[in-house]
C-alpha cells in the first residue's frame, strides 16, 4: 500500500471522527439535557462576572424600603398612611411603578387616605400577581380595573393567522392576588411582578406577558414602559409561540415561551437608588425624579424580596423589574436569536472540522493538544468579545464540547492505531483551506462560483443631505447613535418591502430590488420603500428635534434596468452585488435632488412601469455625467404634494411647457404663481433662476431644452 493511500485514509478517517463528534453533540443540542443546559447558564453567568459592572441609564430610578427606612420608620409593612407619603413625595416622577400589593384593608381612614394619594399622583401602575394556588374568586372589581391594562393588540407573523387562534404560549394561572378596588381607582395602569426562576434557583430572565382567564396581561416593567413611553402595546404570536412584544418603536425579542433574557448593569444597588425614608422626610430634591421611571420596592434583607441572579446572590426584586425596563429603553437587548443560534451550530461543526484538518496535517500529539487548547481559547475569547462589545449570548458549551469530543477521538484514533502503523502512515493528510472558503463550502458549495448573471432590477440609493457639516457638529457618540436611529428603521423599511440591502456607503443606502430573488413589481416597491422611508424620516426628525439634533433631510434616485447582479470579488473574498449604467445612472439621480430642492427622483425606466401606481411630475429633460443619452426625470410625489394632487401636476406642467418652448418671461410668472401657491418648492426656484439666465443670455436658436448636469 502506497504513501498516499495511507494519508489519505487517515486524514478522511479524523474527518469522520469530527463529524460523528459534531453529530453526536447535534443531537445533545436537539434534546437539551438539563445537566447541559444548567451548564450553558453557568457559562453565561461567568460572561457577566466577566464583565463586570455596567452604568445603568439615569432614566430608571429605584425608590428602595430599604434597612435605613425600615430601621428609620418601622418595620414593614408600613401603615396605608405612611405608604400614602411616599406616593405623595413621587409626583415629580413620569411614571411609578410599585412593586407591592395592596391585597387587604387596613381600615376605611388608611385604605382611603392611600387612595387619595393614589388618584392625586396620577402617574402610579399598581402591582399585583398571578398564583395557581388560590382559593377565592378575585374580587370582580379589582379583576375590572386590571383589565383597563389587558394587552388588546395581538398581531401574528403571518397575516393569514387568526391571532386568537394560536394558543397563548406563556405563563397561563389560574387565580389572582389583586390589590383592594379603592385603592386601584386613581391607578395610571396595573401589572403583575411575578417571577420565575430557572431550572437551577437563578433568575436570568423575565416573562413579559401572562395569561389569566381569557385575557393577556402585562408585567409591572412593561406596564410602567407602556405608561412612560406612551405608546401601545403590540403581542406578536405565531405558530411556534411568541415572536416579539413591541412598543413603539421598541421591538422586545422573547423566547417562544414568552421569557425575555435580563442583561443585567451589575449587582444590588448598580441603579440610581433612593431611600425611601429619604423622599417620605423631604431629603430628596424631587427635580432628580422628572422625567423618570420610578420603581418603588422593598430591598431590605429581611424582608425577603430577595433574588439569586447572575450578577449577585442577593439581587432585590425590584431591580428586575428596573433592568428590564432599562434594557427596553435603551434596547441593550441580550440577543441570542436564531441567527446566534445558526452561528453556534455553524461553530459547533466547523471548529472540529478546522481541528481535524490542522490535525491531518501534524504528526505530534503536543501539537496537537497546543491547536485544540489554542481554538478551545479562541472560541471562549471570541464568544465572550460577542458578548461584551455586542451583547450577543452564544452557547458556548455546545461548540466547546464538540471541539472537546472530536480532539479526544482524534487523538485515541492517532494514538492507537495511527502510531501503531509504519513512518508513512504517520504522516498526515496535507491538506489546507482556508477557514472562510470551509465556512462558506459547508453551507453550500455552489455559492463559491464567482460569476453573475443579467437581470432587470430596480436600484435605490439613499443619502444624507449635509452628514459631512453634521458630523462635525455632533460628539462621535451621538453621532452614532444618530446614524444607527436612521439606519435600523430604513433598513427595515427596505426588506419589509423586499428588497435587499447592498450596502451601506457611509450614511448613504444602496438597495437593489429583483434580486437575488426574483420579486413582482419591483418599481412599486422600491417606490413604496422611499415613499415610506420619507414618512419615517419625518417621525425620527420629530424625536430628534426634541433632543435639539438638527433636523434631517435625504435624498432618494430610483432606476429600473438591466444589471448584472452574483458574486463579484476574488475567490477567498466576494459580495453579492449589482454593478452596471442602471446602478449608476440611480446614484446620479439621488445626487441631483440637491440642485432640484427634492428628495425622490426617479428615471423614466421606472416611470413607464409604474406611472398609474403613484403620482408623480415630470421635472427635466438631463444628460447626466457619464451618459449621452438624455434621460426624462420625474419626482414621485408624496406628503402635502401629492395631497395637493392633480392641480399641482397640471400647473408645473403648464409652465415647464412654457420654459420649454423658449418663453422664459411667461415661463418665470407661471413659476412665481406656482411658488405662491406652493411656498418652499426647490424645482420652481430653480427654474425661476434659469428664465432668469435665458432672459439675460438667450440660448441659441437649435436649443433644445436639456440641461447638461455638471456634476455627480
Amino acid at each position: 500500500m502506497g504513501l498516499k493511500s495511507f494519508r489519505l485514509e487517515d486524514s478522511t478517517v479524523y474527518f469522520i471522527l469530527a463529524v460523528a463528534a459534531s453529530l453526536i453533540i447535534l443531537f445533545a443540542y436537539w434534546q437539551r439535557p438539563w445537566f447541559l443546559t444548567i451548564v450553558n447558564m453557568k457559562a453565561t453567568d461567568a460572561m457577566f462576572a466577566a464583565r463586570g459592572s455596567v452604568t445603568p441609564p439615569d432614566d430608571v430610578v429605584v425608590v428602595a424600603i430599604d434597612e435605613k427606612s425600615v430601621n428609620e420608620l418601622g418595620r414593614w409593612p408600613w401603615p396605608r398612611k405612611k405608604i400614602a407619603r411616599l406616593v405623595d413625595s413621587l409626583k415629580e416622577a413620569d411614571v411609578v411603578a410599585i412593586d407591592i400589593v395592596f391585597s387587604e384593608d387596613e381600615g376605611a381612614e388608611g385604605d382611603r387616605v392611600l387612595s387619595d394619594a393614589i388618584k392625586d399622583a396620577g402617574n402610579i401602575v399598581m402591582g399585583y400577581f398571578f398564583r395557581d394556588d388560590s382559593t377565592q374568586d378575585a374580587d370582580p372589581l379589582a379583576l375590572a380595573q386590571i383589565k383597563r391594562s389587558k394587552i388588546g393588540l395581538i398581531s401574528t407573523v403571518s397575516d393569514e393567522a387568526d391571532p386568537f387562534s394560536i394558543p397563548f404560549p406563556g405563563q397561563i394561572f389560574t387565580g389572582i392576588e389583586t390589590n383592594i378596588p379603592e385603592l386601584g381607582n386613581g391607578a395610571l395602569g396595573f401589572g403583575a411582578f411575578n417571577a420565575m426562576p430557572q431550572d437551577d434557583g437563578v433568575y436570568r430572565t423575565a416573562h413579559l406577558t401572562y395569561g389569566y382567564g381569557s385575557q393577556i396581561y402585562p408585567a409591572l416593567s412593561i406596564e410602567a414602559l407602556r405608561r412612560y413611553l406612551q405608546e401601545d402595546i403590540i403581542l406578536t404570536l405565531a405558530a411556534y409561540g411568541m415572536d416579539n412584544l413591541t412598543i413603539g418603536d421598541n421591538v422586545i425579542p422573547v423566547d417562544e415561551d414568552g421569557r425575555f433574557s435580563l442583561n443585567f448593569y451589575g449587582p444590588g444597588g448598580s441603579f440610581k437608588t433612593i431611600s425611601a425614608t429619604d423622599m417620605i422626610n423631604g431629603r430628596v430634591d424631587t427635580e432628580v425624579l422628572k422625567g423618570r421611571l420610578v420603581f418603588v420596592g422593598v430591598t431590605e434583607k429581611a424582608v425577603y424580596d430577595i433574588r439569586p441572579t447572575p450578577v449577585d446572590s442577593l439581587y432585590p426584586g425590584v431591580e428586575i423589574h428596573a433592568t428590564l425596563a432599562a434594557n427596553v429603553l435603551y434596547k441593550w437587548y441580550l440577543i441570542h436569536d436564531a441567527r446566534v443560534k445558526a452561528f453556534d451550530l455553524i461553530v459547533l461543526v466547523l471548529l472540529p472540522l478546522l481541528l481535524a484538518t490542522v490535525v491531518s496535517r501534524v504528526h505530534s500529539t503536543f501539537v496537537s493538544l497546543v491547536v485544540f487548547i489554542g481554538l478551545f481559547f479562541i472560541l471562549v475569547a471570541g464568544d465572550f468579545a460577542l458578548f461584551l462589545f455586542y451583547n450577543i449570548k452564544p452557547g458556548v458549551v455546545y461548540p466547546a464540547l464538540s471541539l472537546g469530543l472530536s480532539y479526544l477521538s482524534i487523538e485515541a484514533y492517532r494514538n492507537f492505531v495511527v502510531e501503531k502503523k509504519s513512518r508513512y502512515l504517520k504522516k498526515a493528510f496535507s491538506t489546507y483551506v482556508s477557514s472562510q472558503l470551509v465556512t462558506e463550502l459547508l453551507r453550500n458549495p455552489g455559492s463559491l462560483k464567482l460569476g453573475g448573471e443579467k437581470r432587470e432590477v430596480t436600484l435605490l440609493f439613499s443619502d444624507i443631505r449635509g452628514f459631512t457639516t453634521l458630523s462635525e457638529k455632533l460628539p462621535p457618540q451621538e453621532l452614532v447613535r444618530l446614524l444607527n436611529e436612521y439606519l435600523n428603521p430604513m433598513t427595515a423599511i427596505v426588506l419589509n418591502e423586499e428588497g435587499m440591502l447592498d450596502k451601506y456607503i457611509g450614511d448613504a443606502i444602496m438597495a437593489v430590488f429583483n434580486a437575488p430573488v426574483p420579486i413582482d413589481d419591483h418599481p412599486g416597491k422600491a417606490c413604496n420603500t422611499a415613499l415610506k422611508m420619507m414618512a419615517k424620516l419625518a417621525e425620527l426628525n420629530s424625536v430628534w428635534k426634541e433632543r435639539g439634533y438638527p433636523v434631517l433631510d435625504i435624498g432618494i434616485g430610483i432606476n429600473t434596468g438591466e444589471a448584472v447582479v452574483g458574486n463579484m470579488g476574488a475567490e477567498l473574498r466576494f459580495d453579492y452585488t449589482a454593478i452596471g449604467d442602471t446602478v449608476n445612472l440611480a446614484s446620479r439621480l439621488e445626487g441631483l435632488n440637491k440642485l432640484y430642492g427634492t428628495n425622490i427622483i426617479v428615471s423614466e425606466n421606472t416611470y413607464e412601469l409604474i406611472k398609474g401606481q403613484f403620482l408623480f411630475r415630470e421635472l427635466d429633460l438631463v444628460k447626466v455625467k457619464g451618459k449621452q443619452r438624455p434621460i426624462v426625470m420625474y419626482e414621485l410625489l408624496g406628503g402635502a404634494q401629492a395631497d395637493a394632487g392633480p392641480d399641482f401636476i397640471s400647473r408645473f406642467s403648464d409652465a415647464l411647457r412654457l420654459f420649454r418652448s423658449g418663453r422664459f418671461e411667461e415661463a418665470k410668472g407661471a413659476f412665481i404663481a406656482f411658488l405662491e401657491a406652493y411656498p418652499g418648492d426647490g424645482p420652481s426656484r430653480l427654474y425661476i433662476k434659469r428664465s432668469d439666465e435665458y432672459i439675460s443670455n438667450p440660448p441659441p436658436e437649435d436649443w433644445d431644452g436639456i440641461y447638461v448636469a455638471k456634476t455627480k
